[in-house]
């Protein structure tokens, strides 16, 4: 049975042809625009490109399909817990009340808080794929190149590559020893109680540890043996110019957070957008 590997997907599209420096620089002021305000507008619209933005890079849903799958219990379960604790929160906030129905004398079901709640959850999730297309479509070494470039150090630069590259070796290991342990009859299948695949996991987890630390310890070797941090200063091979296309994205992320920022300080003059009034 093949891995689907959570992992860098080499193709030719627009956004695989970004620089890893310009993905980074989109990424934190698309999220910084979401972050700074809680206009739906705004959000919907993020949340819109983030979208087109996930299906221009091709990135193939059934390997982020359980990703997505914990995200959504994630953001199912911060909803019911913000109305637990804070049922009219959204009252307070837009200054009115509508109320739909009303479940006890605390809990009062308002349109307000339904909105604040839809809000805050399309916040989270419109963020969602942006970090999904920077994880798929970034090479780690050229992104490790294009951050030394901008004066971080090559040392930090190479950890991050590093880091990038382990998760589908973690993911690849973590695979190969659960068919291992299954072939030993040690059972990881829906068939077996949820308490007890849970304890059997402990026969994954333990080998894991070690094949990680091994893995560490073969390339510390490695890059000891090479003179690695011996200069100061150092060449890569997949370093990427800034092109056209990285400029323009540059600007056009960095023109939403300007509107955000515009929208928020000198338009509705608050963090809320609101429609009641």
């Amino acid at each position: 049975m093949k891995t689907k590997l959570f992992s860098y997907s080499q193709l030719d599209t627009f956004i695989h042809r970004l620089s890893g420096l310009t993905k980074l620089i989109c990424f934190l002021l698309l999220t910084s625009s979401v972050m700074l305000t809680f206009d739906i507008r705004i959000i919907f619209g993020i949340m819109i490109l983030s979208i087109i933005l996930f299906r221009i890079a091709k990135v193939e849903f059934k390997k982020v399909k359980l990703m997505f799958i914990y995200v959504f219990i994630f953001l199912i379960t911060n909803f019911f817990l913000t109305f637990l604790f804070e049922p009219l929160y959204g009252v307070e906030i837009y200054g009115t009340c509508h109320e739909l129905f009303r479940i006890s004398n605390r809990y009062i079901v308002t349109l307000e808080q339904l909105f604040y709640q839809f809000t805050k959850f399309s916040k989270y999730l419109s963020v969602i794929p942006l970090g999904l297309i920077f994880f798929f479509t970034t090479n780690p070494s050229e992104f490790a190149s294009s951050l030394n470039n901008v004066g971080v150090s090559y040392r930090a630069c190479s950890a991050v590559s590093l880091t990038l590259r382990y998760f589908p070796d973690v993911q690849r290991d973590y695979h190969t020893i659960s068919l291992a342990q299954q072939a030993r009859g040690v059972e990881m299948s829906n068939k077996e109680k949820v308490l007890k695949r849970l304890k059997n996991m402990s026969n994954i987890l333990i080998p894991l540890i070690f094949s990680t630390l091994d893995r560490v310890e073969l390339i510390t070797n490695a890059m000891d043996l090479r003179g690695y941090g011996k200069h100061s200063k150092r060449t890569w091979y997949s370093y990427r110019k800034l092109n056209k296309n990285d400029y323009l994205s540059i600007t056009i992320c960095a023109l939403i957070l300007l509107f955000t920022l515009y929208m928020r300080f000198f338009v509705t003059k608050s963090l809320f957008y609101n429609p009641f009034i």
